[in-house]
Protein backbone atom coordinates (compact mmCIF):
# COMPACT_ATOMS: atom_id res chain seq x y z
CA UNK A 1 0.00 0.00 0.00
CA UNK A 2 3.07 2.21 0.61
CA UNK A 3 4.99 1.82 -2.55
CA UNK A 4 1.29 2.46 -4.60
CA UNK A 5 0.69 5.31 -2.02
CA UNK A 6 4.22 6.75 -3.12
CA UNK A 7 3.84 6.18 -7.04
CA UNK A 8 0.14 7.95 -6.91
CA UNK A 9 2.06 10.70 -5.48
CA UNK A 10 4.57 11.02 -7.73
CA UNK A 11 1.93 10.78 -10.45
CA UNK A 12 0.34 13.44 -8.85
CA UNK A 13 3.11 15.69 -8.64
CA UNK A 14 4.29 14.79 -12.25
CA UNK A 15 1.05 16.01 -13.78
CA UNK A 16 0.73 19.08 -11.68
CA UNK A 17 4.11 20.08 -13.30
CA UNK A 18 3.02 19.02 -16.56
CA UNK A 19 -0.37 21.12 -16.60
CA UNK A 20 -0.62 24.15 -18.53
CA UNK A 21 -1.61 27.64 -17.19
CA UNK A 22 -5.27 28.12 -17.50
CA UNK A 23 -6.67 31.14 -19.33
CA UNK A 24 -5.66 34.86 -18.79
CA UNK A 25 -8.05 37.85 -18.90
CA UNK A 26 -7.33 40.66 -19.88
CA UNK A 27 -9.74 44.58 -19.58
CA UNK A 28 -8.26 47.10 -21.65
CA UNK A 29 -10.30 50.45 -21.50
CA UNK A 30 -10.21 52.72 -24.88
CA UNK A 31 -11.99 55.72 -25.91
CA UNK A 32 -15.06 55.90 -28.21
CA UNK A 33 -13.96 58.88 -30.47
CA UNK A 34 -10.87 59.43 -32.79
CA UNK A 35 -8.33 57.21 -34.24
CA UNK A 36 -9.08 53.85 -34.69
CA UNK A 37 -12.83 52.90 -34.43
CA UNK A 38 -14.08 50.77 -32.32
CA UNK A 39 -14.43 48.04 -34.69
CA UNK A 40 -10.52 48.49 -35.93
CA UNK A 41 -9.70 47.82 -32.09
CA UNK A 42 -11.93 44.87 -32.26
CA UNK A 43 -10.82 43.27 -35.19
CA UNK A 44 -7.18 43.95 -33.78
CA UNK A 45 -7.46 42.31 -30.44
CA UNK A 46 -9.62 39.45 -32.27
CA UNK A 47 -6.17 39.06 -34.52
CA UNK A 48 -5.05 39.27 -30.69
CA UNK A 49 -6.56 36.74 -29.36
CA UNK A 50 -6.37 34.36 -32.22
CA UNK A 51 -2.43 33.77 -32.47
CA UNK A 52 -2.75 34.09 -27.76
CA UNK A 53 -5.71 31.71 -27.68
CA UNK A 54 -4.59 31.33 -24.52
CA UNK A 55 -5.40 34.93 -23.55
CA UNK A 56 -8.92 36.55 -23.34
CA UNK A 57 -9.49 40.30 -24.05
CA UNK A 58 -12.50 41.99 -22.99
CA UNK A 59 -12.75 45.56 -24.33
CA UNK A 60 -14.52 48.36 -22.72
CA UNK A 61 -15.23 51.97 -24.53
CA UNK A 62 -15.74 55.02 -22.69
CA UNK A 63 -16.29 59.22 -24.42
CA UNK A 64 -12.61 60.75 -24.00
CA UNK A 65 -14.13 63.35 -21.65
CA UNK A 66 -14.83 60.10 -18.83
CA UNK A 67 -11.60 58.15 -19.63
CA UNK A 68 -9.02 59.77 -17.85
CA UNK A 69 -11.24 59.57 -14.37
CA UNK A 70 -12.15 55.65 -15.28
CA UNK A 71 -8.63 54.87 -15.06
CA UNK A 72 -7.70 56.79 -12.22
CA UNK A 73 -10.77 55.17 -10.53
CA UNK A 74 -9.99 51.54 -11.61
CA UNK A 75 -5.69 51.71 -10.43
CA UNK A 76 -7.19 53.36 -6.94
CA UNK A 77 -9.80 50.46 -6.31
CA UNK A 78 -6.71 48.46 -5.24
CA UNK A 79 -8.20 44.95 -7.03
CA UNK A 80 -9.81 44.06 -10.04
CA UNK A 81 -10.80 46.62 -12.53
CA UNK A 82 -8.53 47.55 -15.87
CA UNK A 83 -5.56 45.46 -16.80
CA UNK A 84 -4.69 47.61 -19.64
CA UNK A 85 -5.95 51.16 -20.37
CA UNK A 86 -5.42 54.22 -23.82
CA UNK A 87 -3.53 57.09 -22.05
CA UNK A 88 -3.46 60.86 -23.23
CA UNK A 89 -0.24 62.05 -23.59
CA UNK A 90 -0.90 64.70 -20.56
CA UNK A 91 -2.09 61.85 -17.95
CA UNK A 92 1.30 60.52 -18.04
CA UNK A 93 3.19 62.28 -15.50
CA UNK A 94 0.04 62.48 -13.71
CA UNK A 95 -0.33 58.86 -13.50
CA UNK A 96 3.18 57.50 -13.21
CA UNK A 97 3.73 59.47 -10.37
CA UNK A 98 0.78 58.57 -8.63
CA UNK A 99 1.79 54.71 -9.19
CA UNK A 100 -1.41 54.36 -11.31
CA UNK A 101 0.97 52.76 -14.32
CA UNK A 102 3.15 50.76 -14.57
CA UNK A 103 6.86 51.84 -15.33
CA UNK A 104 7.87 48.94 -18.48
CA UNK A 105 11.60 51.00 -18.72
CA UNK A 106 13.65 48.46 -20.03
CA UNK A 107 11.23 45.79 -21.45
CA UNK A 108 10.45 46.71 -25.11
CA UNK A 109 13.16 46.51 -27.66
CA UNK A 110 15.57 49.62 -27.96
CA UNK A 111 15.36 48.80 -31.92
CA UNK A 112 12.09 49.27 -31.67
CA UNK A 113 12.09 52.26 -29.76
CA UNK A 114 14.64 53.91 -31.36
CA UNK A 115 12.24 53.91 -34.65
CA UNK A 116 9.59 55.66 -32.99
CA UNK A 117 9.89 59.23 -33.61
CA UNK A 118 10.94 60.92 -30.18
CA UNK A 119 7.84 63.40 -29.66
CA UNK A 120 5.38 60.66 -30.45
CA UNK A 121 7.35 58.18 -27.51
CA UNK A 122 7.69 61.62 -25.04
CA UNK A 123 3.79 60.80 -24.68
CA UNK A 124 4.36 57.98 -22.57
CA UNK A 125 7.77 59.03 -21.06
CA UNK A 126 8.08 60.32 -17.66
CA UNK A 127 11.11 61.46 -15.43
CA UNK A 128 13.26 59.48 -18.01
CA UNK A 129 11.04 56.40 -17.68
CA UNK A 130 8.83 53.98 -20.09
CA UNK A 131 5.41 53.64 -19.40
CA UNK A 132 3.37 52.73 -22.07
CA UNK A 133 3.77 51.93 -25.76
CA UNK A 134 2.98 54.88 -28.35
CA UNK A 135 -0.13 53.64 -30.25
CA UNK A 136 -2.27 56.89 -31.31
CA UNK A 137 -0.28 59.16 -33.16
CA UNK A 138 -1.55 62.76 -33.72
CA UNK A 139 -0.83 66.40 -33.72
CA UNK A 140 -1.93 69.37 -35.64
CA UNK A 141 -1.22 70.89 -39.13
CA UNK A 142 -2.56 73.78 -41.18
CA UNK A 143 -5.07 72.91 -43.66
CA UNK A 144 -6.25 75.41 -46.37
CA UNK A 145 -8.79 76.04 -49.39
CA UNK A 146 -6.46 75.60 -52.68
CA UNK A 147 -9.20 77.38 -54.90
CA UNK A 148 -9.85 80.27 -52.49
CA UNK A 149 -5.93 81.24 -52.06
CA UNK A 150 -5.80 81.19 -56.07
CA UNK A 151 -8.38 83.57 -56.23
CA UNK A 152 -6.69 86.00 -53.85
CA UNK A 153 -3.67 86.03 -55.78
CA UNK A 154 -1.65 83.79 -52.67
CA UNK A 155 0.84 81.24 -54.27
CA UNK A 156 2.01 79.41 -50.81
CA UNK A 157 0.72 78.64 -47.64
CA UNK A 158 1.76 81.12 -45.06
CA UNK A 159 5.37 80.13 -43.58
CA UNK A 160 4.18 82.21 -40.42
CA UNK A 161 1.74 83.42 -38.29
CA UNK A 162 2.29 87.21 -39.03
CA UNK A 163 2.00 85.72 -42.77
CA UNK A 164 -1.19 83.98 -42.28
CA UNK A 165 -3.10 86.51 -40.56
CA UNK A 166 -1.84 88.51 -43.36
CA UNK A 167 -2.95 86.30 -46.38
CA UNK A 168 -6.17 86.75 -44.50
CA UNK A 169 -6.80 90.18 -44.58
CA UNK A 170 -6.67 89.82 -48.25
CA UNK A 171 -9.05 86.78 -48.86
CA UNK A 172 -11.43 88.75 -46.51
CA UNK A 173 -10.81 91.92 -48.17
CA UNK A 174 -11.52 90.36 -51.10
CA UNK A 175 -14.86 89.06 -49.94
CA UNK A 176 -14.15 85.34 -50.75
CA UNK A 177 -15.20 84.20 -47.21
CA UNK A 178 -15.79 86.51 -44.53
CA UNK A 179 -14.00 84.79 -41.74
CA UNK A 180 -10.97 83.33 -43.17
CA UNK A 181 -9.22 80.76 -40.13
CA UNK A 182 -11.69 78.59 -38.03
CA UNK A 183 -9.81 77.00 -34.64
CA UNK A 184 -11.53 74.72 -32.04
CA UNK A 185 -11.47 77.43 -29.14
CA UNK A 186 -14.04 76.71 -26.67
CA UNK A 187 -13.28 75.83 -22.96
CA UNK A 188 -12.28 72.50 -23.62
CA UNK A 189 -8.99 70.86 -23.94
CA UNK A 190 -9.07 71.74 -27.58
CA UNK A 191 -8.19 75.58 -26.91
CA UNK A 192 -5.31 74.78 -24.69
CA UNK A 193 -3.91 72.58 -27.52
CA UNK A 194 -4.23 75.77 -29.93
CA UNK A 195 -2.76 77.71 -27.48
CA UNK A 196 0.17 75.41 -26.82
CA UNK A 197 1.05 75.45 -30.74
CA UNK A 198 1.01 79.07 -31.02
CA UNK A 199 3.56 79.58 -27.85
CA UNK A 200 5.73 77.22 -29.17
CA UNK A 201 5.75 78.79 -32.07
CA UNK A 202 6.69 82.16 -30.58
CA UNK A 203 9.73 80.35 -28.98
CA UNK A 204 8.34 79.62 -25.38
CA UNK A 205 6.63 77.84 -22.86
CA UNK A 206 3.78 78.00 -20.51
CA UNK A 207 5.78 76.04 -17.58
CA UNK A 208 9.60 76.51 -17.42
CA UNK A 209 11.89 73.37 -16.48
CA UNK A 210 11.37 74.13 -12.96
CA UNK A 211 7.29 74.01 -12.88
CA UNK A 212 7.00 77.84 -12.90
CA UNK A 213 4.59 79.58 -14.55
CA UNK A 214 5.86 81.78 -17.74
CA UNK A 215 2.86 81.98 -19.90
CA UNK A 216 1.77 85.18 -18.59
CA UNK A 217 5.15 86.41 -20.11
CA UNK A 218 7.24 86.61 -23.46
CA UNK A 219 5.94 83.92 -25.82
CA UNK A 220 2.96 83.15 -23.88
CA UNK A 221 1.56 86.54 -23.56
CA UNK A 222 1.59 86.94 -27.55
CA UNK A 223 0.43 83.77 -28.04
CA UNK A 224 -3.16 84.81 -26.20
CA UNK A 225 -2.66 88.36 -27.85
CA UNK A 226 -2.32 87.01 -31.68
CA UNK A 227 -5.74 84.84 -30.77
CA UNK A 228 -7.48 87.55 -29.75
CA UNK A 229 -6.43 90.21 -32.33
CA UNK A 230 -7.15 87.64 -34.94
CA UNK A 231 -11.11 87.84 -33.68
CA UNK A 232 -11.35 91.41 -33.12
CA UNK A 233 -9.81 92.09 -36.56
CA UNK A 234 -12.50 89.31 -37.61
CA UNK A 235 -10.04 87.33 -39.56
CA UNK A 236 -10.53 84.23 -37.42
CA UNK A 237 -14.27 83.20 -37.24
CA UNK A 238 -16.02 84.14 -33.75
CA UNK A 239 -17.74 80.83 -33.64
CA UNK A 240 -13.89 79.43 -32.66
CA UNK A 241 -14.50 80.55 -28.98
CA UNK A 242 -17.41 78.05 -29.71
CA UNK A 243 -16.09 74.75 -31.45
CA UNK A 244 -14.30 71.62 -30.78
CA UNK A 245 -12.33 69.72 -34.13
CA UNK A 246 -15.23 68.74 -34.97
CA UNK A 247 -16.90 71.97 -35.61
CA UNK A 248 -13.90 73.18 -37.45
CA UNK A 249 -14.21 70.33 -39.60
CA UNK A 250 -17.78 70.90 -40.52
CA UNK A 251 -17.36 74.56 -41.41
CA UNK A 252 -14.11 74.22 -43.34
CA UNK A 253 -15.59 71.51 -45.72
CA UNK A 254 -18.76 73.86 -46.39
CA UNK A 255 -15.71 75.86 -47.72
CA UNK A 256 -16.58 78.70 -45.24
CA UNK A 257 -13.29 79.16 -44.44
CA UNK A 258 -9.88 79.24 -46.10
CA UNK A 259 -7.56 78.30 -43.23
CA UNK A 260 -8.39 75.59 -40.59
CA UNK A 261 -6.08 74.21 -37.91
CA UNK A 262 -7.47 70.77 -37.09
CA UNK A 263 -5.79 66.82 -36.47
CA UNK A 264 -4.26 64.38 -39.08
CA UNK A 265 -7.71 62.99 -39.37
CA UNK A 266 -9.65 65.94 -41.00
CA UNK A 267 -7.24 65.37 -44.08
CA UNK A 268 -8.92 62.10 -45.51
CA UNK A 269 -12.46 63.45 -44.65
CA UNK A 270 -12.37 66.91 -45.87
CA UNK A 271 -11.23 65.48 -49.61
CA UNK A 272 -14.31 62.94 -49.17
CA UNK A 273 -16.85 63.80 -51.54
CA UNK A 274 -19.63 62.23 -49.39
CA UNK A 275 -17.97 64.08 -46.05
CA UNK A 276 -16.99 67.73 -47.78
CA UNK A 277 -18.04 70.03 -50.03
CA UNK A 278 -14.44 71.11 -51.33
CA UNK A 279 -13.02 68.13 -51.58
CA UNK A 280 -10.12 67.96 -53.50
CA UNK A 281 -9.08 71.12 -52.87
CA UNK A 282 -7.86 70.74 -49.75
CA UNK A 283 -4.14 70.96 -48.74
CA UNK A 284 -2.32 70.82 -45.90
CA UNK A 285 0.81 72.55 -44.93
CA UNK A 286 3.27 72.81 -41.65
CA UNK A 287 2.20 74.46 -39.05
CA UNK A 288 3.55 78.31 -39.38
CA UNK A 289 6.09 79.57 -37.21
CA UNK A 290 7.82 82.89 -36.46
CA UNK A 291 11.18 84.62 -36.27
CA UNK A 292 11.64 82.35 -33.22
CA UNK A 293 10.80 79.10 -34.55
CA UNK A 294 10.47 77.59 -37.96
CA UNK A 295 7.18 75.50 -36.88
CA UNK A 296 5.39 74.14 -33.46
CA UNK A 297 2.32 71.90 -33.16
CA UNK A 298 1.21 69.94 -30.06
CA UNK A 299 1.62 66.46 -29.35
CA UNK A 300 -1.58 64.60 -29.89
CA UNK A 301 -0.23 61.42 -28.82
CA UNK A 302 -1.67 58.97 -26.68
CA UNK A 303 0.04 55.69 -25.62
CA UNK A 304 -1.15 52.04 -24.22
CA UNK A 305 0.08 51.90 -20.77
CA UNK A 306 -0.72 48.82 -17.97
CA UNK A 307 -2.91 49.34 -14.79
CA UNK A 308 -0.89 49.10 -11.47
CA UNK A 309 -3.43 46.15 -10.10
CA UNK A 310 -2.85 43.88 -12.92
CA UNK A 311 -2.55 40.38 -12.17
CA UNK A 312 -0.89 39.71 -15.55
CA UNK A 313 1.57 42.10 -15.93
CA UNK A 314 3.29 39.90 -19.06
CA UNK A 315 0.48 38.95 -21.02
CA UNK A 316 -0.66 42.98 -20.77
CA UNK A 317 2.88 43.78 -22.25
CA UNK A 318 2.36 41.57 -25.36
CA UNK A 319 -1.08 42.78 -25.93
CA UNK A 320 0.37 46.62 -25.80
CA UNK A 321 3.14 45.57 -28.12
CA UNK A 322 0.76 43.44 -30.81
CA UNK A 323 -1.29 46.15 -30.60
CA UNK A 324 1.24 48.85 -31.63
CA UNK A 325 3.11 46.48 -34.01
CA UNK A 326 3.98 47.73 -37.70
CA UNK A 327 1.52 45.46 -39.18
CA UNK A 328 -1.49 47.14 -37.41
CA UNK A 329 0.33 50.55 -38.07
CA UNK A 330 0.53 50.03 -41.39
CA UNK A 331 -2.85 48.91 -41.73
CA UNK A 332 -5.14 51.47 -40.79
CA UNK A 333 -2.21 54.12 -41.30
CA UNK A 334 -5.14 56.09 -43.19
CA UNK A 335 -6.95 56.54 -39.62
CA UNK A 336 -3.76 57.43 -37.93
CA UNK A 337 -0.19 58.00 -39.62
CA UNK A 338 2.19 55.51 -38.27
CA UNK A 339 4.43 55.61 -34.90
CA UNK A 340 7.18 53.73 -36.96
CA UNK A 341 9.65 56.79 -39.07
CA UNK A 342 10.35 53.24 -40.92
CA UNK A 343 6.57 52.61 -42.23
CA UNK A 344 7.04 56.51 -43.65
CA UNK A 345 8.59 55.22 -46.84
CA UNK A 346 6.40 51.94 -47.28
CA UNK A 347 4.19 52.53 -50.70
CA UNK A 348 1.16 51.17 -49.11
CA UNK A 349 1.30 53.94 -46.23
CA UNK A 350 1.38 56.79 -48.66
CA UNK A 351 -1.08 55.53 -51.46
CA UNK A 352 -3.55 58.13 -51.69
CA UNK A 353 -1.90 60.42 -48.66
CA UNK A 354 1.45 61.33 -49.93
CA UNK A 355 1.08 64.63 -49.24
CA UNK A 356 -0.08 64.39 -45.51
CA UNK A 357 3.11 61.94 -45.26
CA UNK A 358 5.07 63.90 -46.34
CA UNK A 359 4.21 67.07 -44.65
CA UNK A 360 3.61 64.53 -41.28
CA UNK A 361 7.91 63.76 -40.92
CA UNK A 362 8.24 66.90 -40.94
CA UNK A 363 5.84 67.98 -38.75
CA UNK A 364 6.72 65.47 -36.46
CA UNK A 365 10.54 67.27 -35.75
CA UNK A 366 8.58 70.23 -34.53
CA UNK A 367 5.80 68.69 -31.50
CA UNK A 368 5.82 70.38 -28.88
CA UNK A 369 3.87 68.98 -25.46
CA UNK A 370 1.63 70.49 -23.20
CA UNK A 371 3.16 71.03 -19.55
CA UNK A 372 4.37 67.54 -18.23
CA UNK A 373 3.02 68.39 -13.89
CA UNK A 374 1.53 66.07 -12.26
CA UNK A 375 -1.15 68.47 -11.81
CA UNK A 376 -1.90 68.95 -15.49
CA UNK A 377 -6.00 68.67 -14.99
CA UNK A 378 -5.95 71.40 -12.70
CA UNK A 379 -3.94 73.67 -14.60
CA UNK A 380 -5.82 73.15 -18.01
CA UNK A 381 -8.94 74.00 -16.40
CA UNK A 382 -7.40 76.98 -15.60
CA UNK A 383 -6.28 77.64 -18.69
CA UNK A 384 -9.09 76.89 -20.50
CA UNK A 385 -11.01 79.50 -18.60
CA UNK A 386 -8.91 82.22 -18.48
CA UNK A 387 -7.99 82.15 -22.35
CA UNK A 388 -12.11 81.67 -23.11
CA UNK A 389 -12.14 85.62 -20.65
CA UNK A 390 -9.84 86.66 -22.96
CA UNK A 391 -11.31 85.45 -26.11
CA UNK A 392 -14.81 86.56 -24.57
CA UNK A 393 -13.30 90.62 -23.62
CA UNK A 394 -13.88 89.73 -20.27
CA UNK A 395 -10.55 90.10 -18.69
CA UNK A 396 -7.63 91.45 -20.99
CA UNK A 397 -4.76 88.84 -21.90
CA UNK A 398 -2.35 89.78 -19.73
CA UNK A 399 -5.31 89.75 -16.80
CA UNK A 400 -6.14 86.61 -18.18
CA UNK A 401 -2.80 84.75 -17.78
CA UNK A 402 -1.56 86.48 -14.41
CA UNK A 403 -4.80 85.10 -12.64
CA UNK A 404 -3.45 81.43 -14.51
CA UNK A 405 -0.55 82.35 -13.31
CA UNK A 406 -1.79 82.80 -9.19
CA UNK A 407 -3.43 79.40 -9.79
CA UNK A 408 -0.29 77.57 -10.87
CA UNK A 409 1.54 78.74 -7.64
CA UNK A 410 -1.40 77.34 -5.54
CA UNK A 411 -1.07 74.10 -7.36
CA UNK A 412 2.43 73.87 -6.21
CA UNK A 413 2.66 74.14 -3.18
Amino acid sequence: MLVIGILFLTLGLSGCGKKEAGPVTLNALYMKQAGYSEDDIRQMTEAFMKENPNIKVNLTFVPYEALHDKIVTSAAAGTGGFDVALVDCIWTPELAQAGFIKDITGKIDQNLLNDIFPGVLSAVEYNGKLYGMPWLNDTKYLFYNKEILEKAGIKNPPATWDELLADARIIKNKGLVKYPIIWSWAQAEAVVCDYTTLVGAFGGEIIDKNGNPVLNQGAGLEALKFMKKSLDEGLSNPASRESLEEDVRRIFSQGEAAFAINWTYMYNLANDPKESKVAGKVEIALMPGSDKAKSASVNGGMGLAILKNTKHEEEALKYLLFMANKDNQKKYAKLALPIYKSLYNDPEVKKGQEKLVEIAQEQYQYIVNRPQVSWYPELSQALQVEIQNALLGKKTPEQALNDVAAKVKQLKK
